[in-house]
């Protein structure tokens, strides 16, 4: 079993605020509200899913209108 560090690398260093900026947002918008503060292992693991699938979703929007010229 692996320990709670995180194995991802992080592609481009200078993302990593705006990155948990986008994440505060999100959970914030979902009604996570403190998400920041919030022990994540006392949430389900829909609610801290649905931080990260709508971090990806709009991540992905956000690529789509830039490849488009938008």
């Amino acid at each position: 079993m692996t320990n709670s560090s995180s194995n991802n690398k992080t592609v481009v260093p200078e993302a990593k605020a705006a990155l948990n900026q986008m994440k505060l947002e999100i959970a914030n918008e979902l009604g996570l509200s403190n998400y920041e503060s919030i022990d994540k292992g006392n949430l389900t693991a829909r609610e801290n899913g649905y931080v990260g699938g709508y971090m990806t979703k709009r991540l992905v929007e956000m690529a789509e209108r830039q490849m488009a010229g938008k």
